[in-house]
């Protein structure tokens, strides 16, 4: 095919004739100049840092969707599901994305359960760590979130990372906030990589310390705006990633748009597809072609370097979706689950007070961040009950367990800004328990329900009406076809936003985030009311 070759290596765009061989480039011929009345040729995007199991799909349908905008690999954590199911997870992921022509780097989770104070599906230890490391099906040890374990030398930590040196494989990094001295001595002990970074000069002392910075833009969490500054002078120290991206976001777009939004700001074109092409494939040594003779012949075609739309996808030498349209089948798969959970009444919800005069810490949510602060007030009381002050926009939030009969952990949270009914998720990371947010029992009690019925899920209840999207695959996915799952997704986000009254651009996701007790400052988790500053659990009431 003649094309405009766009050589990010030598920084040049020229007339080339790109022949393919099986699933391999066996020439490029340079011709000339560059045409513009030819398309250009460059190659395809790799998410550096991604949760598949966030979209809600198996990695079948999500490669069906993201080869439409450029895509053609990841570096995918399967910590989610592997919180549910264990390392039997890992190989559903394994087995699943193999189905595709899809280039997936799926890695081995170094922390579940994600902390000893939530309950998890599985355990996944050392030696099972050290196990999946030795596979050739896994490329990394993936996001090391116990960063108090790393600084602190705990020894089931220490194997883990030490089973990665052993075969030589990353180590990604997971270090919110983390600075100074704590942040380079974390770096010493081979941590190559951090996408929690929201802050500029967080993430350049860390790139002084040897880190390479992921610049995350997902479904709740946003970060390119402030870390994008860094790819001027950091160029070979810059990635791009989701972590987590539900189906809606999927469809709309990925990696592409992050390129798009760089070169509009005036972003230097090498530096930006240095980034999002080249610099993953290298740092993790994906099995991704580079658009070099006898590599994979793993590219995409677009149309022009200024309006930066897609035309073609291929990868390993195959025509994997054109204009907009996928052309990886829509696969169906099995359905591993570990869901054992009885309906819950109103009752079991109620949260009695201590004193008519309590204050209470209440979860303060800020949209497009993982991030929460801890805002105090006073308890709105009735009937001896602490119940939601929607004046305060202050809401009652639930964490059931999903894996044994326990009583519910019962919290408040603001900022979500719901008016009337529930919305409950059995994404609520790491552990994946469900998760309620509601404006009062009855509705907390409906729309948990909904989702114990389908053995995982998404719902929401109020105005008469309720929404659920099953999940069956470990209560995280479906192997619905992902452009219906998508628009599914977007009718009940429209239903929490415009009849439920929800201010947050991604409700859902951020939902999913208030059991993640490894990112600061209050959340809860199955056992309670959890200080992240500190820890350590902590009362409801001061």
């Amino acid at each position: 095919m003649k094309v405009n070759l766009i050589n990010i290596f030598e920084k040049t765009i020229l007339e080339a004739r790109l022949s393919i061989f099986g699933k391999h480039i066996s020439q490029i011929e340079i011709l000339g100049p560059e045409n513009p009345s030819l398309p250009y040729v460059l190659p395809g995007f790799t998410d550096a840092h991604v949760h598949v199991e966030s979209s809600m799909l198996t990695p079948a349908q999500f490669a069906r969707l993201a080869v439409v905008h450029g895509t053609i690999a990841t570096v995918s954590d399967p910590h989610e599901i592997a919180n549910v199911l264990g390392v039997e997870g890992v190989h559903f992921m394994i087995e699943d994305g193999r189905r595709v022509p899809f280039k997936f780097c799926f890695g081995a989770p170094s922390c579940v359960p994600a902390t000893a104070f939530e309950t998890a599906g599985a355990v996944v230890g050392a030696e099972q760590v050290g196990e999946l490391l030795a596979s050739e099906d896994i490329g990394y040890l993936a996001e090391v979130m116990n960063f108090p374990g790393v600084l602190n030398e705990d020894p089931d930590m220490m194997t883990k990372i030490n089973w990665a040196k052993h075969y030589n494989k990353v180590i990604d990094g997971h270090a919110p906030g983390l600075r100074g001295e704590a942040a380079k001595r974390y770096a010493g002990y081979g941590i190559s990589t951090d996408h929690e970074c929201f802050t500029y000069a967080e993430a350049r002392e860390k790139i002084d310390y040897g880190i390479k910075i992921l610049i995350r833009e997902g479904s709740a969490a946003r970060n390119f705006d402030a870390l994008i500054p860094l790819i001027t002078d950091f160029p070979d120290r810059i990635m791009f990633c989701s972590d987590d991206k539900h189906p809606d976001n999927l469809v709309e777009g990925h990696i592409n748009v992050l390129v798009k939004r760089a070169l509009a700001l005036g972003y230097n074109l090498w530096n930006v597809l240095q980034a999002a092409c080249i610099n993953p494939v290298m740092h993790y040594s994906l099995n991704a072609g580079l658009l070099r003779e006898g590599d994979a012949a793993d590219f995409i075609l677009i149309d022009n370097p200024q309006a930066f739309n897609i035309l073609e996808t291929w990868i390993d030498g195959e025509l994997v979706a054109q204009n907009g349209t996928s052309l990886i089948a829509d696969l169906r798969s099995g359905h591993p689950n570990f869901f054992e959970c009885r309906p819950k009444t109103a009752a079991e919800f109620l949260y009695p007070a201590n004193n008519s005069e309590a204050q209470i810490r209440v979860i303060e949510a800020l949209d497009g961040q993982l991030v929460t602060n801890e805002w105090i007030t006073q308890a709105k009381i009735i009937d001896g009950a602490i119940v939601p002050d929607l004046e305060k926009d202050v809401l009652k939030v639930v964490v059931v367990n999903r894996y044994r009969p326990a009583p519910p952990a019962i919290a408040f949270i603001r900022n979500f800004g719901l008016k009337q009914g529930a919305l409950a998720s059995s994404v609520a990371h790491d552990s994946h328990n469900i998760i309620c947010i509601g404006c009062d029992d009855e509705s907390i009690a409906r729309a948990v329900n909904l989702v114990v019925e389908a053995r995982g899920g998404l719902s929401a209840v109020g105005a008469g009406s309720g929404h659920l999207i099953g999940l069956p695959i470990a209560g995280l996915m479906t192997d619905r076809d992902g452009y219906e799952v998508a628009e599914s997704y977007t009718n009940i986000d429209r239903f929490v936003k415009d009849t439920l009254g929800s201010t947050l651009k991604s409700p859902f996701m951020s939902l999913s985030f208030m059991a993640l007790l490894v990112i600061p400052s209050l959340k809860l988790s199955d056992k309670g009311l959890f200080d992240g500053e500190n820890f350590k659990f902590t009362a409801l009431s001061l």
